[in-house]
């Protein structure tokens, strides 16, 4: 049962790094959608299709269970509010006011309060190989983000969108630290599918307010392939792997691998686009590497040896 027990929580280590792979190249795409389509327009396709996709996968499966979504509603419509249209109301409308730059770097402090809240909440005690490791994986993400340059750091100006960044962060952390005990006990596919169809209902709404549904029909081609991957890789995939992350193995150290996120689109942008890559950049990477390595796997084994303390002296 331990050796199960085991496999199965380094498989989710494992599978949690689909996470950053897809919803790097999920902002990588949506980049070019929000140029055709307003922001919330197209946050609310993506979440709209994939809850559709997941009501009809889960009618044929026989997941859609009644009772759960009755007795649970409340959380999972919270879970929605916060963690789909809180989130990327946030963040899209944001990207409108200030530079993709500013809002990674605040983004990028997600893991460090959804640790610090996860520990004043008593979720988790403090653990020192994983504030290390955390560290380093954030001043890695922060040397990718600038390139390495100082100076490109210390002048960067704050604003209106800055805030709304922060609002977005806010909404990550509640989400990161409140769905675990929400969503627990609940299947997965069925958590996600009220998750995403009730985020949807409310971005819906806010579109009414900033229009341009008119601009869908005219979406390109290549606008439409872009919002499939967002809804089968980003979506569909993404947050099922996530909220079973968060819970699996915490909050915490789910949002942790958000700091991968950079890298990838980083390397999207190099490979796909022609984008350039400097040696400080790949050290910042190698950084958030062994960061989020050494705050998993170190905690992960500390938290098996108290275990195994508590097991021999009952």
């Amino acid at each position: 049962m331990e050796n199960k027990n085991k496999n199965q929580s380094r498989n989710m280590y494992l599978l949690m790094l689909l996470v950053p792979l897809f919803w790097g190249g999920a902002f990588a795409t949506a980049k070019h959608v929000i140029t055709e389509v307003p922001p919330l327009i197209a946050a609310t396709l993506r979440f709209g299709i994939s809850g559709i996709i997941l009501v009809i996968f889960t009618i044929i499966q026989k997941e859609w269970q009644w009772q759960v979504i009755r007795n649970r509603w409340k959380g999972l419509l919270f879970i929605g509010f916060v963690g789909i249209f809180g989130y990327n109301a946030f963040f899209f409308t944001a990207l409108k006011y200030t530079s993709a730059t500013n809002g990674a770097l605040i983004i990028a402090a997600l893991p460090v309060f959804t640790m610090l809240g996860a520990v004043i909440f008593g979720k988790e005690k403090w653990n020192n190989k994983a504030g290390t490791g955390l560290a380093l994986s954030m001043i890695g993400v922060i040397i990718v983000i600038v390139k390495g340059s100082l100076s490109d750091l210390f002048s960067l100006a704050f604003n209106l969108g800055d805030l709304l960044f922060v609002g977005a962060l806010l909404c990550g952390v509640i989400y990161a630290l409140m769905g675990e005990s929400m969503l627990k006990g609940i299947p997965v596919i069925l958590s996600n599918t009220i998750m995403m169809l009730s985020g949807a209902v409310f971005l819906a709404i806010s579109t009414v307010f900033e229009g341009g549904w008119s601009q869908v029909v005219s979406m390109s081609v290549q606008s439409w392939i872009e919002m499939f991957y967002m809804v089968v890789c980003g979506t569909l995939i993404g947050y099922v792997i996530f909220n079973k992350g968060v819970e699996s193995i915490g909050g915490s150290k789910a949002s942790l691998y958000l700091n991968l996120t950079p890298i990838v689109a980083t390397l999207l942008a190099v490979i796909a686009y022609g984008s350039s890559i400097t040696l400080i950049q790949i050290v910042g990477m190698v950084m958030v590497l062994v960061g989020v390595y050494i705050a998993t796997n170190k905690t992960d084994q500390s938290n098996k040896a108290r275990s195994k303390s508590v097991i021999e002296n009952t």
